[in-house]
């Protein structure tokens, strides 16, 4: 088995590869306001979250830890909690556990409203004025998971996002077997792990970002009835359920 190689987080998030992301489609309209379906406290949510188009940087090691400080804001709200999270260029994948729609409802407020806040001052930093208004100008799009199979494919697409914007392809990310701006450091469900008795040990100075383990038997267990999960993946869009 390869060895995992360093996961120290680069300057910036290594440069835009030539026909890597989605095709641009003008602007990106706001989730609409229509009522959630009902959330069942025993299935997980994938939730995605986009910012504001002069913040499309989020992969630097400053940005990084900005989000990292609100995946501990929100850690305490124990009838939400973050099992898996991505940090992409423009955009932020999380999956989480609640107990209910409203828990959903404010254990992402509670992230938004910390992200926007360190987001902003860290923006300030950077630009040498400070940075004011809406972090997330549209609404999450939130989609429940219900059985073992979407819960598998979810995780997949989260923590290996960043090879789906093919953001693993430069330089520097070659020597990466996991994003590091991601919790899949802390993921023991990866098929490189299934004969080891430790996770992948992160270098010395990298934080892995806060997120739970998890309580569903979707997440915890459920999802290995659909497949295993490998860190070199090229995962597809998740599927939309019936």
């Amino acid at each position: 088995m390869p060895r995992q190689q360093s996961l120290r987080l680069p300057g910036t998030w290594g440069g835009k590869r030539a026909g890597a992301g989605r095709p641009a489609k003008g602007p990106r309209p706001s989730e609409p306001h229509k009522t959630r379906p009902v959330l069942d406290r025993r299935h997980p949510v994938h939730v995605t979250a986009r910012v504001a188009p002069d913040l499309r940087q989020l992969r630097t090691r400053d940005m990084y830890h900005a989000i990292r400080y609100a995946t501990y804001a929100s850690a305490i709200f124990g009838r939400f909690r973050i099992v898996h999270l991505s940090i992409q260029r423009d955009h932020v994948h999380l999956i989480a556990e609640a107990a209910n729609r409203m828990a959903l409802a404010r254990g992402m407020q509670s992230f938004e409203i910390s992200a926007a806040k360190h987001i902003n001052s860290t923006a300030s930093k950077q630009r040498g004025k400070k940075r004011r208004g809406t972090v997330f100008p549209d609404r999450y799009h939130a989609r429940i998971l219900k059985s073992p199979k979407f819960v598998r494919n979810a995780i997949r697409y989260v923590l290996n996002n960043w090879r789906h914007h093919g953001l693993d392809r430069s330089r520097r990310s070659r020597r990466w077997l996991v994003d590091p701006f991601s919790s899949g450091v802390s993921f023991p469900g990866w098929n490189e792990l299934a004969h080891r008795d430790t996770l992948w040990m992160p270098p010395r100075g990298y934080d892995p970002l806060w997120v739970w383990r998890p309580k569903t038997w979707l997440l915890s267990r459920g999802w290995q009835r659909a497949g295993a999960i490998s860190a070199r993946d090229l995962p597809a869009p998740v599927e939309r359920q019936p």
